[in-house]
């Protein structure tokens, strides 16, 4: 789970936590849970792409997590939700 805000200062932390998800289970699919988050800046929206981008090259995929609020709007107007699936719960 992700929490607080994603932004510029705190995107290295999550670009490095998706990579070693990724590379530790190559083919899964990856949850990125952010119901904690208060902020995605662009940055962070290109961090998820990024990380959906790189599970996909291991034959696996990334979803997000997040139900209705802020965050879910941007996802959604920022076309990210087009980009990679947006799930209202980790079970589909």
């Amino acid at each position: 789970m992700v929490s607080g805000e994603i932004d510029l200062a705190s995107v290295p932390t999550l670009r490095g936590a998706l990579v070693r998800l990724v590379g530790d289970a190559p083919g899964s699919v990856v949850a990125v849970d952010l119901d904690g988050v208060t902020v995605v800046d662009d940055t962070g929206l290109g961090v998820l792409l990024g990380g959906a981008a790189h599970a996909r090259r291991t034959g696996g995929d990334l979803v997000v997590v997040c139900r209705a609020g802020a965050v879910r709007d941007l996802l959604e107007l920022s076309g990210l939700a087009r980009a990679i699936e947006v799930r209202d719960r980790l079970v589909a």
